[in-house]
């Protein structure tokens, strides 16, 4: 016996891509879903339904045994009525919250209704989609289960409210033009890498976008960074400009089409053009002859400004090592490692060694730039030493534009080069160039050619930068890919504005159980980077609709990004927060940690204001949201010359060996690198402290022992001496370093009287000095320096468990970028029966900053 409702098919319903037919069942009329047979039925035929679907294609003997065994259980084919009132039609409203615009949502929507012969549409409002569906009460429910469950690979849903309504009645779904009337609030889409499906079209001569450097569709492509307002449609992107194909429009329109309702569409004849500029500033070559002209510049050895996603950058051949020594020679960047982009996996895995972990970083939708180990090079197939001189990792990212991918050649294309140097455009110290006008001012000392298009950079938005340390992902600079995705906060607090730190710029709003880090600013140490946070506050504002009641900032009475808050707080309070705290707040936040939650807090870095007047960086807190307690820090040594003392780690080195009460030989490496009249001016500051501040810096410890070690003495970025360093630790196994350099603790007689515990570096220099003297080589010095940090945050967590009862630790502070210490020190606590927070949504280092100062000031 058939179980089931026979109808008889009268027509597929046209615009559902066959996933409904118009069915009679017994003289009343029906929409049935028919989507689930293995062919789209025709006029005539027999189905066999059950709640709402077609099963199978049935014959007439089985329609008629199919209702005799209904009839036979009393339940048979009934009049029109009974029917239908066996299915009740209901009407219900569903808006959803979260990044829901520009990833393919509403059409999602629209098939999701369609499969399931609803009626109603679907709408992008201020807050996200709203969608209002009619039709039987099992398909309704499944469709709110569908919302839920099986949203678009690029969505990310909040929430989904559920509001029934009154039937209104219908004869079909549509999408209904985007609302702003209500306050904004909804979460945009990153900026994502190319798609298998484009790419595949993209390579394939006979489709329609083959070679077009431009594909995308509503799975990926360009989001953030051509958003001019909300609600995210075409007409708020700076694709506005660009009128649609009337191919591209069909495709827009078509619920069936990958590219439905994509607002970047676009193809050969209607999208954004491809032009070669030349050193005389004019126009040489456009379209697919650009594209073959710039590769060949490159492969000549030129370089190339090349206008991306999020700005431009500048370009060579990586294994030119005059191309790469003249483009870092034009750009001022010192000894500041390039990344690389090459061809593909296979030519990374050549220069570098790639875990599972590490390649689905590199090739995921996200596509930032990793830092991976290098690889020994074969004879005559490895990089230029200028990409990264010194340096133990390659930061190395896949092709994640179309433009990209045609960029290194495709088919029978004249090959290029395999592997380009792919760095900022942008002079040294500003941020990353976006306008095509300043571009051919600005960069015209640093490169050949331009390569650039005519779609609008809205917002500018650097490449981002991550590792994969101790089982999870270590952001390092969180921008393309990632910005804007909101974090959740582990409570609600008021709309505040964070204007982060000074270096490593980011910034955040926060409202409600969200928070919003914008991508990377940089170094506020140009006006033209103050200027770039202006305009990205008032873009992630724009795009949250979140109105500040209160600014915060950094402590530090000299910082920028404090002034930078005060100016544009108009009328509004400005809370200033400890730089440290801010550090563990941040790390709390990611692993959403309640009010009130107390914890081991090491903040190690380079640099914070401590309220003492002293330059803090070495330290261990007792904190939560609220308040923090300084537990135990580094030893203070003096710190003469600020900056000064930065850039040239032999006079931190100077420092501790004063501190430690170490003759200066000129036998150590960090005494013979310094001057004869500096060394005599450093010797009468020491003395008399003249000039000088006490620190206890994490950062500037890891410098000294560089220098001390004959590692590095001069730098010319932040962090070069401890990153050499770090690399000479990783080629030592654990087992050869031998026992680690120890710190004496002072510890307070009287604990209850608040005194910190004080961890003394001097024994550690004390062991490095001798280790020197006896010849032992760098790289064990190194290995058995980071063993002994690690070993004192064990040391300091179980000091501070045994007075506090806490057991929970978190890491924060850039210092913590060092891949080695942090698996070192993570391990170790582990062991200990400690939970260890680490950072793996946000950097470690001062982009995470703002984070935490949200949520600092929303505990009062």
């Amino acid at each position: 016996m058939c179980l089931g409702i026979p109808g008889r098919v009268v027509e597929i319903v046209e615009g559902y891509a066959d996933q409904l037919a118009l069915v009679d069942v017994e003289g009343a009329r029906r929409r049935i879903n028919v989507g689930m047979l293995d062919s789209p039925p025709a006029a005539g035929d027999w189905v066999l339904l059950h709640m709402g679907f077609a099963m199978e294609i049935i014959d007439e003997a089985k329609a008629a045994e199919a209702l005799s065994g209904l009839r036979m259980m009393g339940s048979g084919a009934k009049e029109p009525e009974a029917v239908e009132a066996q299915q009740p039609r209901v009407r219900r409203r569903f808006e959803v919250r979260g990044v829901v615009q520009g990833v393919g949502f509403r059409p999602f929507v629209y098939v999701t209704a369609s499969e399931l012969a609803l009626t109603g549409s679907v709408a992008n409002t201020g807050s996200g989609v709203v969608a209002e569906v009619e039709g039987d009460a099992e398909a309704v429910a499944e469709f709110g289960r569908r919302l839920r469950a099986d949203p678009p690979p690029l969505a990310a849903v909040e929430s989904v409210t559920e509001t029934d309504q009154p039937p209104a009645g219908g004869a079909e779904f549509v999408i209904a033009a985007s609302s702003a009337a209500d306050r904004v609030r909804t979460l945009v889409s990153p900026d994502t890498a190319t798609c298998r499906d484009c790419l595949a079209e993209l390579r394939d001569p006979a489709d329609r976008r083959y070679r077009h450097p431009f594909i995308t569709c509503t799975h990926c492509g360009p989001r953030f960074t051509i958003v001019t307002g909300m609600p995210y449609d075409r007409a708020a992107t700076t694709m506005a400009a660009f009128e649609m194909c009337d191919d591209c429009r069909a495709e827009y329109g078509d619920p069936r089409d990958r590219r439905f309702h994509a607002q970047p569409i676009a193809c050969h004849a209607c999208g954004p053009r491809l032009e070669l500029v030349g050193s005389n500033g004019k126009v040489v070559r456009e379209g697919g002859r650009a594209l073959r002209a710039a590769r060949r510049l490159l492969a000549e050895g030129k370089i190339v400004a090349i206008k991306g996603l999020g700005g431009y950058h500048l370009a060579c051949d990586a294994r030119d090592e005059a191309a790469v020594s003249e483009l870092r020679r034009r750009k001022h960047r010192g000894g500041k490692p390039f990344a690389v982009m090459v061809a593909n996996l296979g030519v990374a895995e050549e220069l570098v060694t790639v875990t599972d972990d590490e390649r689905a970083l590199l090739a995921g939708p996200r596509a930032p730039i990793v830092l991976l180990p290098r690889r020994a090079p074969a004879a005559g197939a490895g990089l230029a030493a200028d990409v990264a001189p010194g340096n133990p990792d390659l930061g190395v990212l896949l092709p994640y534009t179309p433009l990209h991918v045609l960029l290194f050649g495709i088919g029978d294309d004249t090959p290029g080069p395999d592997a380009l140097v792919m760095t900022s455009g942008n002079r040294f110290g500003e941020p990353i160039v976006t306008d095509d006008t300043k571009a051919l001012t600005e960069l015209a000392p640093l490169v050949d050619a331009w390569l650039r298009h005519d779609r609008p950079i809205q917002v500018p938005c650097d490449d981002s930068v991550s590792g994969f340390v101790a089982g999870a992902e270590l952001p390092v600079r969180r921008s393309r890919g990632y910005a804007p995705l909101p974090l959740a906060l582990p409570f609600d607090i008021p709309p505040l504005l964070a204007a982060g730190a000074d270096l490593k710029n980011t910034c955040a709003l926060g409202e409600g159980g969200y928070a919003w880090v914008s991508q990377h600013i940089g170094d506020m140490d140009d006006l033209s980077t103050v200027d770039a946070l202006t305009r990205t506050a008032a873009h992630l504002g724009l795009l949250t609709g979140v109105e500040p009641e209160q600014l915060v900032a950094d402590a530090h009475p000299g910082y920028r990004s404090g002034a930078w808050a005060r100016t544009h707080a108009k009328g509004r309070a400005v809370r200033t927060v400890q730089h440290h705290h801010a550090h563990i707040a941040s790390v709390l936040g990611e692993h959403g940690r309640g009010p009130g939650e107390r914890v081991i807090g090491f903040a190690y870095d380079g640099t914070g204001h401590g309220p003492d007047g002293a330059v803090w960086g070495g330290e261990t807190l007792i904190a939560d949201y609220t308040s923090y307690r300084r537990a135990a820090h580094l030893g203070y040594v003096p710190l003469a010359g600020g900056d000064a003392s930065v850039l040239r780690p032999y006079r931190m080195a100077l420092a501790h060996l004063h501190a430690a009460g170490i003759d200066w030989d000129e036998k150590l490496p960090a005494v013979a690198a310094c001057p004869d009249k500096e060394r005599d001016v450093l010797a009468h500051q020491f003395a008399t402290d003249f000039g000088c501040v006490p620190t206890s810096s994490m950062g500037r410890l890891f410098d000294a022992v560089a220098s001390l070690a004959g590692v590095r003495h001069e730098v010319a970025y932040e962090a070069e001496a401890a990153i050499a360093l770090e690399g000479l630790a990783r080629s030592v196994p654990g087992e050869v370093a031998g026992d680690a350099y120890v710190f004496t603790l002072a510890v307070p007689t009287a604990p209850g009287a608040g005194e910190p515990v004080v961890a003394d570096p001097a024994p550690v220099i004390r062991a490095v000095v001798r280790d020197v003297r006896a010849g032992v080589p760098p790289e064990l010095i190194a290995a058995r320096f980071h063993a002994a940090v690690a070993a004192l945050t064990v040391e300091l967590a179980e000091l501070c468990r045994h007075r506090t009862g806490l057991g929970v630790v978190a890491l924060g502070g850039g210092v913590f970028q060092n891949a080695v210490l942090l698996e070192a020190t993570q391990q170790a606590l582990s062991a200990k029966d400690f939970t260890v927070l680490r950072p793996r949504l946000l950097p470690p280092n001062d982009g995470g900053i703002a984070f935490g100062q949200l949520l600092i000031a929303a505990s009062g």
